[in-house]
């Protein structure tokens, strides 16, 4: 009996339309990354629910194996891009160190997470038009981080070596900023990144030095 061997390809290893039959592309490296910048534009410009994982695969010229090896579900990918924004106030938080905390040193924090938001707006607005999809996420992994960026925020605002009136200004500056560019997303949608980060930062200095 004649026993016949096959090669086993990788879900992630996926040819693209026109290749030969029976070769196997090389891995790429990025495709998770690319199945999230896909889906990033899918959910934020038809909707969570109105996107399928079909349509993900189709336009990244995929299967669906090779997202599923990524990603266990549609949901899997949305949390993934969740957790994009937590990284903005982790690495924020992660860049005062220990250095005793002022306000200028604070500004200077917001400063850079003006650049990281405004340079990722399109996760600002995946969240304002997909609330009801982002309430429903529930992870270990997801609550441990909020958790984690919330307390080291309340340590920072909680720090009596800082005078009271210097933390009131630093916490209302963090909703200033989230307001501005979270919550309020579509209003500026036409606003240059430029134009929108200057006048952040003139109303943070506001809010900051009076």
């Amino acid at each position: 009996m004649t026993q016949s061997h096959t090669t086993q390809q990788r879900p992630d290893a996926v040819g693209q339309a026109g290749g030969g039959v029976g070769q196997v592309a090389e891995p790429r490296p990025d495709t998770r990354q690319r199945i999230l910048d896909v889906a990033l534009d899918l959910f934020t410009e038809q909707g969570y629910d109105g996107t399928s994982l079909r349509e993900i695969a189709e336009k990244l010229g995929v299967t669906k194996a090779a997202l599923y090896y990524h990603f266990e579900s549609k949901e899997d990918i949305l949390q993934a891009l969740h957790m994009r924004l937590h990284d903005f106030g982790r690495d924020a938080l992660v860049q005062l160190g220990d250095r005793p905390v002022t306000l200028e040193l604070w500004r200077e924090m917001l400063d850079a997470l003006v650049d990281q938001m405004l340079a990722q707006r399109k996760i600002l607005l995946l969240h304002q038009r997909n609330e009801a999809a982002l309430e429903k996420l529930h992870s270990r992994a997801h609550e441990a981080e909020h958790d984690d960026i919330q307390n080291r925020l309340r340590l920072v605002l909680g720090d009596p070596a800082i005078p009271v009136g210097d933390r009131v200004r630093m916490a209302a500056s963090v909703g200033v900023l989230f307001s501005g560019l979270f919550l309020a997303g579509d209003a500026f949608a036409g606003s240059s990144e430029q134009e929108l980060g200057t006048l952040l930062r003139e109303v943070l200095r506001d809010v900051l030095h009076g």
